[in-house]
């Protein structure tokens, strides 16, 4: 079971690369300008947040694995008409099929990687998330891989789709098949309540962090001067190795450390991160910022999801399906909240917001005790 896993968050990241390298295909087919595209890609994130819920609810009634697959099989099926579809008409259906795919699995996979987890009494999860880390990593240098051999997208997204397909047959066997019986499994969508609220916000709390060094990390590097000879995707390239390095060895560290300390550490560490962002731009802290941002966030996304496992004031899967949910509205959120602090007062200044955020998970420590 672990190994399959490990293979569905592959898979899942290795289909989130895909979609990135197509977006800017996508606004070519259809002749949109930036305007355009925000409100296409509000049709995948509406698809989503709708997809999450209702797949914690498919999983306490059939169980991880149909959802699991039938998210990925569906949102792998749409990269292809993605690829090349122009019509404003499709398009839209088109990204929100493909949004409430990756919802169903990423909600899914989650909640198979903490029964998992729960069943190996030892830490995990940190493990299976440096895996979609890694498919996010292979899907970003095969696309454009393929690109440069002369491929049109539509024919490089293929090879992609045949892997993917492939996998999820040999990955199906190990995942979990039967209804979930805890709790109030089939009594349709439940609201968060409790302690879940609070891992919930945390969860998006983690994610508009993420999301942020994704979105505003290049431009932020691009207002500053040159510390070093690359373009100014490069912090983002430092963040994601930082990620998926203290991710492979996050499991150890929380066995020697415990998920107190692990919490607390990585809020900080993050804070400070952001902290060197705004009161050290132009120098080598710089780097070192994206380096801590990465290695502070890398395992409290982790952490919180086995604390939605272990919480008894709903099932575990309910649980997990409202994080999930909660933590991809402050992705939705994040980018347009930071570029209206970045408008109305600095780019710094919503960094600034950013580090307070994560000692507002430092501060939570206690929970994980």
């Amino acid at each position: 079971m672990q190994n399959s896993t490990r293979c569905v968050f592959f898979l899942t990241g290795l289909v989130f690369a895909l979609w990135s390298c197509l977006v800017p295909g996508v606004k070519d087919h259809a002749r949109l300008d930036d305007g355009g595209l925000g409100l296409m890609l509000l049709c995948l994130g509406v698809g989503s947040l709708l997809g999450m819920p209702l797949a914690g609810m498919m999983v306490a009634r059939y169980g991880c694995r149909i959802v699991a697959l039938s998210g990925l099989g569906m949102a792998c099926i749409a990269l292809l008409p993605l690829s090349f579809l122009g019509d404003l008409r499709m398009l839209p259906v088109c990204l929100f099929l493909f949004g409430g795919g990756l919802g169903a699995v990423e909600t899914a996979i989650n909640i198979q990687a903490v029964a998992v987890e729960e069943r190996g009494r030892t830490p995990m999860l940190s493990n299976f998330h440096a895996f979609f880390s890694i498919g996010g990593a292979v899907g970003a240098a095969g696309f454009p891989a393929l690109i440069a051999l002369g491929l049109p997208p539509s024919m490089a997204i293929v090879p992609g789709q045949v892997v993917i397909g492939i996998s999820m047959a040999l990955a199906a066997r190990g995942l979990l098949a039967r209804r979930l019986t805890e709790g109030k499994t089939a009594q349709g969508l439940v609201m968060p309540s409790g302690l879940v609220w609070l891992l919930g916000l945390l969860t998006c709390f983690a994610f508009l962090a993420e999301g942020a060094v994704l979105d505003w990390g290049g431009v932020y590097l691009s207002t500053q001067p040159r510390i070093v000879p690359l373009q100014s995707g490069w912090g983002y390239s430092v963040f994601s190795f930082a990620m998926t390095a203290a991710r492979l060895a996050g499991d150890r560290a929380i066995l020697r450390l415990g998920r107190d300390r692990m919490l607390l550490l990585g809020g900080l560490g993050a804070a400070l991160g952001f902290g060197f962002l705004v009161f050290a731009p132009g120098t080598l802290f710089v780097p070192a910022g994206f380096l801590l941002i990465g290695l502070g966030c890398a395992n409290i996304v982790p952490i919180l999801y086995t604390l939605a496992g272990r919480q008894t004031a709903m099932s575990a899967h309910a649980a997990v399906s409202a994080m999930t949910t909660m933590g991809y509205a402050g992705i939705l959120a994040g980018p347009p909240l930071i570029g209206a602090l970045a408008m109305g007062i600095s780019l710094p200044a919503a960094f600034l917001l950013l580090s307070l955020l994560m000692i507002a998970i430092a501060a939570s420590f206690c929970l994980a005790r």
